[in-house]
């Protein structure tokens, strides 16, 4: 099995995985996990990711373009391998 996981901290996911069992899982060769930096796909010399919240306020939203395309990258990598996109989002309650 291989797990594509995009990120802007590759080197953490990849020392965060390497242990337990999941850790056992890659050493023993049932799963192949590779860490994906999203800077690496920005269009700007800047290497930016960050973006403004519309209509103002605090806080930093993550920019779309460099996340398409990182994503677009890895699924043609993926070719006709049966694949799954589980997107982590910030929708839904507040946890108070």
């Amino acid at each position: 099995m291989r797990v594509d996981i995009l990120t802007l901290f590759p080197d953490s996911m990849r020392t965060v995985l390497g242990e337990s069992i999941i850790g056992r899982g890659v050493k023993n060769g049932h799963i192949s996990i590779h860490a994906h930096q999203i800077r690496d796909y920005t269009e700007n010399k800047q290497m930016q990711v960050d973006d403004y919240p519309y209509g103002g306020g605090f806080g930093c939203v993550m920019m779309a373009q460099p996340l398409k395309s990182c994503l677009d990258d890895v699924m043609q990598q993926a070719g006709e391998r049966r694949s799954r996109v589980i997107y982590m989002s910030p929708q839904g309650r507040r946890f108070n």
